[in-house]
């Protein structure tokens, strides 16, 4: 990528070379020009939200930004990127959407995501720590900036205003009033589950801002509850949690499950903990941000549940789910249980088939497939 600050080497994480999605995008560069064409240098504390790769933090490293995410997967792009280019480590501070921001912030940079609930989070956390002369500036293509992105910069944080589109991509000017009244933060979440999905009945759920249908079931998952294995005890695995209400299931079902909690959203395991808690469960569980199943030990587990996502940011992908699947394979042990949810387009079967050599329909409607493959 080619920045007033230097031309950095990036790549997303894990690496693949037969990726061929950047590390950057249009809105990532938009946002360096701009900062280099200001009249008055960058200074003070610098603060990067959603910076999905580590772009720009790599880019503005000789400020020695914070960076802020929700993704484990782009905080270890990040890491990588900064190793890769050369940054001492400890010049970029690292945070978690699940860590308290720094007290004071005198460059606030928001790379849009794409929840409309993240960005309001987000900017209802940092807003105390903003003052009068702090430069904030969104970031984001086109077609992710409506005006209820708009708006909740207006209504957070000052009046805001876009700029031309360069490139598909667009920047959010905001100029922060100290005065104006706050709405209060209604994230995290909590409803109760309706009735007609097993274990889970009329429990209630915990979702903090981010995670996939945070304020209502979705009925993927509503499906999946219905058709869920039951009494199998062991090791599961909650593979993608979420908000956690597949795991939370199975563990009201049969309390000597030992059920591990899995996503690399860090809001995604706090709502699965929070969820998990909320409705005192009995037995143990676990709860991991990280990349699926990397670092769990192989044979070591006897049912993976798992409803995985087939975009990553904007683009349309099937990578998640393969390494998903892979790494099921390779951590269940002999006669071990992979249960799948998924869109019936999406063709899952397939992909079973050629890693278990097998692959059945445990349930299916016109828009979802359950599927079972077994360790062998």
């Amino acid at each position: 990528m080619t920045t007033p600050w230097g031309a950095p080497v990036l790549a997303r994480f894990p690496e693949d070379p037969r990726d061929r999605l950047r590390a950057w995008d249009a809105s990532d560069a938009y946002l360096l020009r701009h900062l280099a064409e200001r009249e008055a240098p960058l200074s003070g504390t610098v603060v990067v939200v959603g910076d999905r790769w580590g772009a720009l933090v790599t880019a503005l490293a000789e400020h020695r930004p914070t960076q802020i995410t929700d993704s484990w997967l782009g905080q270890e792009a990040t890491r990588a990127n900064l190793a890769r280019n050369g940054v001492e480590p400890g010049t970029v501070r690292l945070l978690t959407t699940q860590d308290a921001p720094p007290g004071r912030i005198d460059v606030l940079l928001v790379r849009v995501p794409k929840s409309l609930a993240l960005l309001e989070d987000q900017l209802l956390r940092l807003a105390p720590s903003v003052h009068e002369g702090t430069v904030v500036v969104g970031t984001g293509m086109v077609k992710e900036i409506h005006t209820s992105t708009l708006n909740l910069f207006e209504r957070i944080l000052g009046p805001t205003r876009t700029s031309l589109a360069e490139q598909k991509a667009r920047l959010i000017l905001c100029t922060p009033d100290p005065a104006l009244e706050r709405p209060a933060n209604p994230w995290p979440y909590r409803y109760t589950l309706p009735d007609g999905i097993g274990p889970v009945s009329g429990r209630t759920v915990v979702n903090h801002a981010g995670v996939f249908c945070a304020d209502r079931l979705d009925i993927g998952t509503r499906f999946f509850l219905r058709h869920l294995p039951a009494g199998r005890g062991g090791r599961v695995v909650d593979l993608g949690c979420g908000n956690g209400v597949v795991g939370t299931a199975v563990a009201l079902a049969d309390p000597r499950a030992e059920v591990m909690f899995v996503d690399e959203s860090y809001q995604a395991v706090a709502s699965a903990e929070a969820t998990y808690r909320a409705n005192g469960v009995p037995g143990h569980a676990e709860f991991r941000v990280g990349d699926g199943l990397a670092g769990v030990p192989a044979g070591s587990v006897d049912l993976v549940l798992n409803n995985p996502p087939f975009h990553s940011h904007q683009a349309t992908t099937d990578a998640t789910a393969w390494r998903m699947f892979t790494g099921a394979r390779r951590t269940l042990r002999p006669g071990g249980e992979l249960w799948v949810i998924g869109n019936r387009h999406l063709g899952y079967h397939v992909k079973l088939r050629r890693l278990f050599g097998n692959s059945e329909v445990v349930a299916s409607d016109p828009k979802f497939v359950v599927l079972k493959a077994v360790r062998r």
